[in-house]
């Protein structure tokens, strides 16, 4: 399970991210002043938002599991994203009508998404992170088995191409947001960002 500490303290998006990485390293300035900021279209509602109120509804009666559910909404801003659902606090969660056991079902870390959706045949590791960093909008995916990233780290920090286990912890230093220097590894190559597989 996510961590407080490494949980937002709130909402950021990859822009912000990126602008925030900027201001710590040259080369992701550089990037950003190149490519700009990053651009994702906005993942549609229902696999996230389907979820929360599948979780929210396990239960209580209908009309306790609507009110749960609209209060939840409320707080969201009406809006379930995951960086919002994530940055909400325990306190906030319980004054909706969720038990903690709920809450800790609606933020699940990265690796705990990952893992089960590498179980099912077809979905490996790569394609459960593709999910969380552009269905899900999860910020600090690290995706290392990507050739795509890997190749694009070694041309805009002009190193050689670094293998997945080499890749990992060079990553460490852009936590929480290592998507976000996911995302700018794609843009060297390729004019149009995008995942590679590489085994």
């Amino acid at each position: 399970m996510t961590t407080p500490e490494a949980q937002p303290s709130h909402r950021v998006s990859y822009a912000a991210a990126a602008r925030i990485l900027a201001t710590r390293d040259p080369v992701i300035a550089r990037l950003v002043a190149d490519a700009g900021l990053p651009r994702l279209r906005r993942a549609q509602q229902a696999p996230l938002a389907t979820l929360v109120q599948a979780i929210v509804a396990q239960q209580p009666a209908g009309a306790a599991a609507a009110a749960t559910h609209r209060r939840l909404i409320t707080a969201l801003n009406s809006d379930v994203q995951p960086e919002a659902l994530i940055a909400l606090a325990d306190a906030s969660l319980r004054t909706v009508g969720l038990s903690a056991n709920k809450a800790a079902s609606l933020r699940q870390s990265d690796e705990e998404i990952v893992a089960p959706l590498s179980t099912v045949w077809g979905i490996g590791r790569w394609t459960a992170e593709m999910f969380l960093m552009f269905q899900l909008r999860r910020l600090d995916v690290w995706p290392t088995g990507d050739l795509g990233v890997r190749r694009g780290y070694g041309l805009a920090w002009k190193v050689p191409v670094p293998g997945g286990r080499e890749l990992q912890p060079l990553g460490d230093r852009y936590r929480p947001s290592r998507s976000v220097v996911a995302w700018y590894c794609w843009r060297p190559r390729s004019s149009t960002p995008g995942p590679q597989t590489a085994p």
